[in-house]
């Protein structure tokens, strides 16, 4: 494999599915490696959706996604190849092929669960090993604890189906995110005083517990209070997939086909069915109040 950077670099490994404080610690460390500016700060992953859909899981967030927010921690490079043009590799080729020749690794920075080679044969006993090898230096991070719990994806993914939104943001260590183009919907929230902009979620991605949250969006750099309603729209034809409906308070405007992005907060109560238009907008008018 030709040398993609010229530079030595400090290396973080992993999946990365939701950017969590487990992955923020790995990040973290390849960045502190990078302070006197001789290494450069990358990551090498997958797409998670590759890997997850293999084994019937949801995925967090989109690829695009994970790799805005990884560049807003600090990282500068990115190697993201296909799953499936790596998953026969040994161990030892993807030690010498990919990060000594390729990435130029001069550190290595993973969790201390952290498998690689074919049929994941290899762990971080032998990423040590083959580092003395090849010579990078193996930093290997311990797992990130709160409430007694390891923070993962999995037990994210979890709290989020349960809409317990707090505990979820606190194990990301921000808000959950909706980052989506607002599409066009039914506008019945125009009728009846509470416009909204509608939001898919991603075929495959992981959708938080239906229901009405308290949220805050992000419109011209600005954030503005907001109330998200995650479910179905059975009267607007989204090809079956769920979707974030936001109703944005003190902003009135067109946003159609503009990336937006909100941040839930907090989860108010679970899907209702409404008799009436006006049963509706009682219920809506309480939800702002909660």
């Amino acid at each position: 494999m030709k040398q993609l950077f010229s530079q030595p670099t400090a290396v973080a490994l992993g999946v990365f599915d939701g950017v969590h404080l487990g992955h923020r610690a790995v990040l973290h460390t390849a960045l502190q490696l990078c302070r006197d500016g001789e290494n450069i700060p990358c990551v090498f992953t997958f797409r998670k959706e590759e890997i997850i859909s293999k084994k019937g899981a949801k995925y967090l967030y989109p690829f695009d996604m994970r790799c805005d927010m990884m560049s807003e921690c600090g990282i500068r490079r990115f190697y993201c190849p296909s799953f499936a043009e790596m998953q026969a590799m040994s161990g030892r080729d993807f030690a010498k092929d990919i990060l000594h020749e390729g990435m130029n690794a001069a550190h290595i920075c993973c969790g201390k669960n952290f498998r690689f080679g074919a049929s994941a044969s290899c762990d971080v006993h032998d990423l040590e090993q083959l580092g003395t090898e090849f010579g990078f230096q193996v930093h290997i991070v311990d797992d990130v604890q709160r409430d007694g719990m390891t923070v993962s994806s999995t037990e994210i993914r979890k709290l989020l189906s349960n809409g317990e939104i707090e505990k979820a943001n606190q194990f990301l260590g921000e808000p959950y995110r909706i980052y989506q183009e607002v599409s066009h919907g039914a506008q019945l929230g125009r009728t009846i005083g509470f416009p909204t902009v509608n939001q898919l979620f991603r075929e495959g991605q992981l959708v938080p517990r239906f229901g009405v949250y308290a949220s805050e969006t992000s419109v011209n750099g600005r954030w503005y209070p907001s109330l998200t309603n995650i479910g179905m729209k059975p009267t607007v034809n989204y090809a079956g997939l769920p979707l974030a409906e936001t109703y944005i308070r003190e902003f009135s405007g067109d946003l159609y086909g503009k990336p937006l992005t909100v941040r839930l907060l907090r989860f108010i109560r679970p899907e209702m069915k409404f008799s009436s238009v006006e049963e509706l907008h009682k219920q809506m008018t309480k939800d702002l109040q909660s």
